[in-house]
């Protein structure tokens, strides 16, 4: 659903390669970034859904990125309730108006970190990313968040469960921080 260009290049910048496809034969690492709404993109990924899952189920590492990981939840209010990937367990609701700030939340915002490895693994509490976004993710189970934000209420920015990782910001688009993120998951 868009952005997957900054992701390739952030990608080979680091010096891994990648390719964007529809395909996951031979994937070892899978990346979902995302622009766009949440109904609009579980159609576009109906065929590839149950691919996805299987994908994961395996163990092998997948990141969602903003709209990529409100998709890994099990269900979204936008325009409507939808049905996610269900890969963490909770729901995507969206951020509260009416308390002075401008929804989408556009900017930069610091991080605070819930754990220090895997996703989180180097990351220091107030390193600032890059968000665009109207929607948070609720997580069931508080262990599988990574690091808080702030926009008018504290949001999972980040997110891991085993091999599942997700991001509300974006990693391509926060410089050192993100790309360290990036890293981090390739590396993984």
């Amino acid at each position: 659903m868009g952005n997957l260009r900054s992701v390739e290049k952030a990608i080979e910048f680091l010096g891994f390669s990648c390719r964007v496809s529809s395909d996951l034969d031979g994937c070892s690492k899978l990346i979902i970034p995302g622009v766009g709404a949440f109904g609009a993109a579980m159609t576009r990924l109906d065929g590839l859904a149950a691919d996805i899952r299987a994908f994961a189920r395996h163990g092998n590492p997948l990141l969602g990125i903003c709209l990529g990981q409100q998709l890994l939840f099990d269900l979204s209010e936008e325009h409507g309730e939808t049905k996610g990937l269900g890969l963490i367990s909770g729901r995507v609701s969206y951020l509260p108006v009416g308390m002075g700030l401008k929804v989408p939340h556009i900017g930069w915002s610091p991080l605070a970190y819930r754990s220090n490895s895997g996703l989180g693994k180097n990351g220091h509490d107030g390193e600032q990313v890059f968000f665009v976004h109207s929607l948070v993710t609720d997580c069931a189970d508080p262990t599988d968040i990574v690091a808080t934000a702030t926009y008018g209420i504290e949001f999972a920015a980040a997110v891991q469960r085993a091999n599942v990782w997700g991001t509300q910001f974006h990693p391509e688009k926060s410089s050192t921080v993100g790309l360290r993120i990036l890293k981090n998951f390739l590396e993984c």
